[in-house]
């Protein structure tokens, strides 16, 4: 049995989703999140300067949460520093988000298939293969939607919601997409306005249970050698970079998740 953290890492607000859903069906495991709030946004970075700060985080991390499993719940960083990150820190488990094309084209009835996402996701959607050449991937780079979530989500009113997502369902109707796959983290929050706009004409698709299914066989390797006690009451810990004191959003989202908030600097 082992009672270290799961950590989940993204530029923000973006993994929780995926941490809540995972901490929901595994609430004896310990979770920190990490928030890159000194690097937030990603998808406008170069793909080797996100490795770059994705490792160096690691590197930290290692030291002061000494994880067993590594979750880059961030579609932009999986894509860009995934396999980088495996590579320098080989004896660490990590789990990698990326969109959820396969399912997607296997829905899609016409071959034409969505992916809202960005710029850097958008950019190299292509080169992951994740789909049959046949194909035809209609990618859309939406980095106000990413602004939108991180910062503006919280304060709007449906109305708001519906309109930004009404665009993008436009979009993707009038180049006879029949799936779309929400390729960012930050999307799923608004995953129901979403499904509710594009019904009947569009399904969407995203990879939360996917990533959630993945942490739990890690977990289970070996006889379960990764789990933690079935009694654990564990402390998880949402961890934000920067040297600014936490500001009331923050404490807010980690008081919602039952959190425990702090500083990577103060680990």
């Amino acid at each position: 049995m082992n009672s270290k953290p799961v950590l989940f890492l993204d530029s923000g607000l973006g993994g929780i989703p995926y941490c809540r859903d995972f901490l929901k069906r595994n609430p004896n495991e310990a979770i920190c999140y990490l928030a890159d709030r000194l690097n937030f946004p990603y998808g406008p970075r170069g793909k080797e300067e996100i490795a770059s700060i994705l490792t160096a985080l690691t590197e930290k991390l290692l030291k002061t949460a000494n994880p067993k499993i590594a979750v880059l719940a961030c579609n932009t960083a999986s894509i860009a520093a995934l396999a980088p990150l495996r590579e320098n820190f080989p004896n660490l488990p990590f789990v990698g988000t990326v969109p959820a094309i396969k399912p997607a084209a296997n829905a899609s009835k016409n071959g034409k298939i969505g992916v809202l996402g960005t710029e850097r996701t958008i950019n190299d959607i292509r080169s992951l293969h994740l789909a049959d050449d046949r194909c035809e991937i209609i990618g859309v780079a939406a980095p106000e939607l990413v602004e939108f979530v991180e910062h503006g989500f919280y304060n709007a009113d449906e109305n708001e919601k519906t309109e930004i997502v009404k665009k993008y369902i436009k979009l993707f109707r009038a180049e006879g997409a029949d799936t779309v796959v929400l390729g960012c983290t930050h999307f799923l929050y608004l995953l129901e306005d979403f499904r509710r706009e594009a019904a009947p004409f569009i399904k969407i698709f995203d990879s939360l249970d996917g990533i959630t299914k993945r942490i739990e066989y890690l977990l289970e390797e070996n006889d379960g050698i990764l789990r933690a006690e079935k009694d654990s009451r564990p402390v998880n810990r949402f961890i934000l970079t920067g040297t600014n004191a936490p500001d009331q959003f923050w404490r807010d989202m980690a008081q919602k998740l039952g959190f425990n908030l702090c500083l990577l600097e103060e680990l």
